[in-house]
């Protein structure tokens, strides 16, 4: 009986060693201790966490890439995600978050592809967007964002593909989106756009995918689709 005792105690005091990280040299998240600068990946996507996303990921500032998709994840993206400079690549979707996209999301200025899809997200793209210079894939579908389309979303043009379906964003399609002379697929069906369809489309001569379905456009039967003829599949009305 005295063994298994003893046993008992080393496996207990082994677990709360685990989850004592060094301070200033180590951050624990999901009871996991991360090297602050030797942590160039992280990679928990399907791992059944819960909870909201510990602002300490915010330290580990030589991350490239984050993977936190398909969890259960809820609250805010914390602000401090903005610290990490040299991210590359942010999957958060199919999770619980919820509140606006922190505006310090413009601060990741070498990020390639920005996944926010399927989550609770409400509020605008914030404006500084525009500084994601390098971004190729921006997916925010099934959220709760609104308000419009903001014009510096023109700015980003390295876009390869640009998903802002299943929201609530009203208003006109910015004409700037004629400036994403790289884009080779735009989703904005499921949303509550009105006005024009602005003519700038024509300028996408490396566009394959345009879905626009399910909106309140005026002008949808003067589109001349054959001015895009790099089109594959194309949805414009519901």
């Amino acid at each position: 009986m005295r063994y298994i005792f003893h046993i008992s105690l080393l496996f207990l005091f082994s677990i709360l060693y685990s989850s004592r990280c060094i301070e200033n040299i180590e951050v624990n998240l999901w009871g996991q201790c991360y090297s602050i600068n030797e942590t160039f990946k992280l990679n928990v996507s399907g791992s059944g966490l819960t909870g909201s996303i510990p602002v300490e990921i915010g330290q580990l500032t030589n991350l490239y890439s984050i993977d936190l998709s398909n969890n259960r994840l809820s609250g805010e993206i914390p602000a401090e995600i903005g610290n990490l400079h040299k991210l590359d690549f942010l999957y958060l979707q199919d999770n619980e978050l919820s509140g606006e996209i922190p505006a310090e999301i413009g601060n990741l200025k070498d990020l390639d592809r920005l996944f926010l899809s399927s989550n609770q997200l409400s509020g605008n793209i914030p404006k500084s967007i525009k500084n994601l210079q390098n971004l190729k894939y921006l997916y925010l579908f099934k959220n709760n964002l609104s308000g419009t389309i903001p014009s510096e979303i023109g700015e980003l043009i390295n876009l390869f593909k640009l998903d802002l379906s299943s929201n609530f964003f009203s208003g006109e399609i910015p004409l700037t989106i004629g400036n994403l002379v790289n884009l080779n697929s735009l989703r904005l069906f499921d949303n509550n756009l009105d006005g024009d369809i602005p003519l700038t489309l024509y300028n996408l001569n490396k566009i394959e995918f345009l879905f626009l379905h399910n909106n309140n456009f005026k002008n949808i039967n003067t589109i001349d689709l054959e001015k895009i003829p790099s089109l594959i599949k194309v949805k414009i009305t519901d």
